[in-house]
């Protein structure tokens, strides 16, 4: 193995150049922390990536956090595609999203249940694309100083008590930590011995981009069959689903055109031809998640962390959740101004969020089975759907309204995202936290509060002034990923503040 004497010894190496570790290198990076993206990939261009296959739904959390780095006005796709669940018929309404195939509409949708979402608030949902977030991202983490080094694969590591070092075949590398975000099979987890554990799959699903001679024989939309799923989101892009307990997938056969029209034909029950086959990908439902996010040194996020079926489109979303939350924890770690337990706190507070989301996932396969148990569970959610109440239930789980970290404290919007209140002069909470720093926001002006600011500089910055609509808050102290870690309404007590403070903050040095 060669040495590597003229690399520096960066704070981060990032294995893994997907949204969720570029993500994570731009809260690194803001914090003026050294990082390093490892990316096996030569190019970051891939066929998958491209329309309709690399579009993703983008959830509440994800967009307050793209906003909130100033992010969101970057991206343009959802500004000219329409979310491709809508409904064409003229005057029906539109299908805002589905849980296992289940549509619901944004006409049930009560969002008078979302009581601290304001009129200032992001979106709910929004259409972007793989490529699109990691165009996006990658120039901002470039523009920040973040050195991406593609077509070097992270091969082995070896850590010490202050040290990584990071091999890539005849080359290494060395940093202060090691963070893998390397997708499903990441050799990161693998190589630091980090179990796995979770449940087998159910089904193989296939995306693919296939010629066919008689599309007209295949229903358009999704198809929920005695056999499985399939479903043609537009002419020549088919994505079906076939409950054989994931055995193609694992069997690592080639994807041949036979194979393709065999599956389509015996789950659509019709005797379509596929004259071609261009782009062809296999996935399974398999739902697992590690026991922990750290070992030492190293640390894992997004699919390296948790994996489960793309129903919903939740992983990615679940991601770059990680990556928010990690990245200015670990910097404060790096820059040892982090509180005793911070860094722990990021397995604490994302590992339920993964148990959730591969349950979730879990339930959805459970109700799309083709058998008659599942069936009648199918109709039982769809009836459920239908109303009003429930309809408002699948959209705030889908859409992550009500994402929640238990951080103990007596008012209600403690551990929840901050709601993007909008000042008297016209300033949103949202776009002043480009910086990543923390907000102690003071609406009554009260002068304890800049007092206690003053004691953390820079790294809690006051703002003080009246809003438009402050839901009855008189001030909030909001950690550097947007999280509520306290707030008071008029009867405010400062002892509970500081306590708050110290948990998430260290004095100035």
């Amino acid at each position: 193995m060669k040495s590597a004497p003229n690399y520096p010894v960066y704070d981060v190496i990032i294995s893994g150049a997907g949204p969720v570790g570029l993500f994570l290198a731009c809260e690194l990076a803001l914090a003026k922390c050294s990082v390093l993206v490892l990316e096996k990939a030569e190019n970051p261009n891939s066929p998958l990536k491209q329309l309709p296959f690399g579009i993703r739904g983008l959830s509440a959390p994800t967009i307050e956090a793209l906003y909130r780095r100033g992010l969101l006005k970057e991206l343009e796709v959802h500004k000219r595609i329409k979310n491709p669940h809508q409904n064409a018929k003229q005057g029906a309404q539109r299908q805002a999203g589905h849980f296992a195939g289940i549509p619901f509409h944004d006409g049930n949708i009560d969002t008078s249940q979302w009581r601290y979402r304001l009129p200032s608030s992001t979106d709910t949902s929004l259409i972007s694309e793989i490529e699109e977030l990691e165009t996006v991202l990658t120039r901002r983490a470039e523009t920040l100083g973040v050195a991406i080094k593609r077509g070097v694969a992270v091969t082995n590591f070896h850590q010490t008590l202050d040290t990584v070092t990071v091999q890539s075949g005849d080359q290494s590398f060395q940093s202060k930590w090691l963070v893998g975000c390397d997708g499903s099979r990441s050799v990161v987890r693998k190589a630091g011995g980090f179990e796995f554990a979770g449940t087998e799959p159910e089904f193989t699903g296939y995306t693919t981009q296939v010629d066919i001679a008689d599309p007209e024989k295949l229903s358009p939309g999704r198809n929920v069959t005695a056999t499985g799923m399939y479903l043609q989101s537009q002419p020549g892009y088919v994505l079906m689903q076939d409950f054989d307990g994931g055995a193609f997938h694992n069997s690592e056969k080639p994807i041949t055109r036979e194979h393709v029209q065999e599956v389509l034909r015996r789950i659509s029950n019709t005797d379509v031809t596929i004259n071609a086959l261009h782009i062809a990908t296999t996935w399974t439902d398999r739902a697992r998640q590690a026991t922990t996010y750290r070992n030492g040194r190293i640390l894992l996020a997004g699919d390296a962390a948790h994996i489960h079926s793309p129903l919903g489109g939740q992983g990615l979303n679940l991601g770059l959740g990680d990556a928010m939350n990690l990245g200015w924890k670990l910097a404060a770690t790096i820059k040892e101004e982090a509180p005793e337990g911070l860094l722990d706190s990021y397995y604490i507070e994302r590992h339920p969020i993964g148990v959730q989301v591969l349950d979730w996932s879990r339930a959805q396969v459970a109700i799309m089975k083709p058998d008659p148990g599942a069936g009648a569970l199918n109709a039982i959610v769809r009836d459920l759907m239908n109303t009003r109440d429930g309809a408002t239930y699948f959209s705030s789980k889908v859409w992550g309204i009500f994402i929640h970290y238990d951080l103990g404290g007596n008012h209600p919007l403690t551990g929840y995202s901050v709601p993007n209140f909008e000042l008297e002069d016209g300033a949103r909470i949202g776009e002043l936290m480009n910086d990543g720093q923390g907000i102690l926001l003071n609406f009554n002006m009260n002068p304890a509060l800049k007092t206690l600011a003053d004691k953390y500089g820079k790294r809690i910055k006051y703002i003080s002034g009246d809003a438009k609509d402050k839901l009855g808050v008189s001030a909030v102290l909001i950690r550097p990923d947007g999280i509520i870690a306290w707030a008071a309404d008029n009867d405010m007590d400062c002892s509970e503040l500081q306590k708050a403070a110290t948990r998430w903050f260290t004095y100035k040095r």
